[in-house]
């Protein structure tokens, strides 16, 4: 039996970084399980800390990773640039910056995309979808 129809593809782990559990869940509620009828569901990975981070991104299987600039003692930037420096092909990474005003920090870091707080749903879905949408293979 042959299926023309595309096989379902298994889900894209995004790792959400923040010290505050309310931003953690912002950023879940706002993207939903499937922020895009062209992707696989999103399967997230909480985080608070940094050495928690680093470990799981050791660990591979990662096709995203938020963090939180405002986050402390680790800031999401920070952790941007050792992601950016010390992984190979490392995923796209989209940093939640406290103003609009600090998008040049994450230029810093690194990082492909960044949303301020308080977090804008649409936006942060619109860059979410651009980055992953590079590392799903397109179906025809």
């Amino acid at each position: 039996m042959t299926d023309t129809a595309a096989a379902p593809t298994a889900p894209l782990r995004v790792l959400v970084y923040s010290d505050d559990i309310d931003t953690r869940q912002q950023v879940i509620l706002a993207l939903g399980r499937r922020p895009h009828p062209d992707l696989p569901e999103l399967q997230y990975v909480e985080v608070a800390t940094e050495p928690v981070v680093i470990s799981n991104m050791d660990a591979g299987g990662i096709a995203l990773v938020i963090l939180d600039g405002e986050a402390v003692p680790a800031g999401g930037m920070g952790i941007a640039k050792q992601l950016k420096d010390e992984i190979f092909q490392c995923p796209p990474v989209l940093v939640l910056t406290g103003r609009p005003q600090d998008a040049w920090l994450a230029t810093w870091s690194r990082a492909e995309a960044a949303v301020s707080h308080p977090i804008d749903p649409v936006a942060l879905a619109e860059a979410v979808i651009s980055l992953l949408k590079s590392r799903v293979p397109a179906t025809a």
